[in-house]
């Protein structure tokens, strides 16, 4: 199979299966086991062919290709696959309809804008384990601020006492924040780990290439580590939990994908 209808079928297949999810969270039937399954079968075929179709274009004979629209499709594919494999023993199921689309989105950004970004051929198990940790803790990440502003409109419609339509659908309120405070529990690790192995495996973090990046993934630390602090110190929730994951996840994008974008789409280096 060619890598455009790879990646035209994988379209498809991501589209499908949350526009099946959608119509499931409408209709408030999250329980139905037939369409669950369908809805994860579609997804983790779309991923299969998500990752056949990245692979080959990332990792390339002259090194690896970290193009700003091939980073963000290797993202939301591995966020994807976290996401499906949460589902087997969590109710994130509704993540789904932001999360396969934007993986969709991505894909056919790769296929209008094909052009690569090299880096040194030259790699080593500890670049690979900075840049697995690094984009685990990107996606876990993503998926807890997306579960942030799911839990901030269901929260708003609980306030406004209007608990009807897809907020049936939701898990309770309470559930709800503690997943959202495992997912961040879990980027935060793999973030620590990403600081900590770049320190030690990179030249030199700070060089003026790097700098920007890495000062900003400091803050995303720092704010998810005072969130982290202070639920487990004062029992932060609701709005104070929302708003800081979100803070937190705008520093963390503008470290990488904001540089890249500058770098690549504006000044075009």
């Amino acid at each position: 199979m060619t890598p455009t209808l790879s990646g035209l079928l994988a379209i498809v297949l991501y589209l499908f299966a949350g526009a099946l999810q959608l119509a499931r969270l409408m209709r408030a039937e999250p329980d139905v086991g037939c369409q669950r399954n369908q809805v994860m079968m579609m997804g983790l075929a779309a991923v299969i062919v998500h990752g056949s179709l990245l692979y080959p274009a990332i990792i390339t004979a002259t090194g690896l290709n970290i193009g700003i629209f091939y980073a963000a499709s290797l993202v939301t594919m591995t966020t994807a696959l976290l996401l499906l494999l949460a589902m087997l023993a969590e109710p994130v199921d509704n993540l789904g309809i932001p999360v396969f689309p934007a993986a969709a989105l991505c894909i056919g950004l790769t296929m209008i804008f094909p052009k690569p970004h090299i880096i040194s051929s030259i790699t080593t198990w500890q670049l690979d384990l900075h840049i697995l940790a690094s984009l685990l803790a990107y996606s876990i990440l993503g998926l807890a601020v997306l579960q942030a502003l799911l839990l901030a409109i269901q929260d708003q419609h609980l306030r406004n006492r209007n608990p009807g339509g897809f907020i049936r659908a939701l898990p309770p309120l309470q559930t709800m924040e503690s997943l959202l405070f495992q997912m961040i529990a879990a980027g935060f690790v793999l973030l620590t780990l990403a600081l900590i192995s770049g320190t030690l495996f990179l030249e030199d973090m700070f060089a003026q290439h790097l700098a920007h990046k890495t000062i900003l993934s400091c803050i995303a630390w720092v704010v998810f580590a005072i969130l982290l602090w202070g639920r487990w110190r004062f029992g932060w929730r609701g709005r104070m939990a929302i708003r800081w994951t979100i803070g937190g996840f705008i520093f963390l994008m503008i470290s990488y994908f904001g540089s890249k974008f500058v770098l690549e789409l504006i000044i075009g280096r």
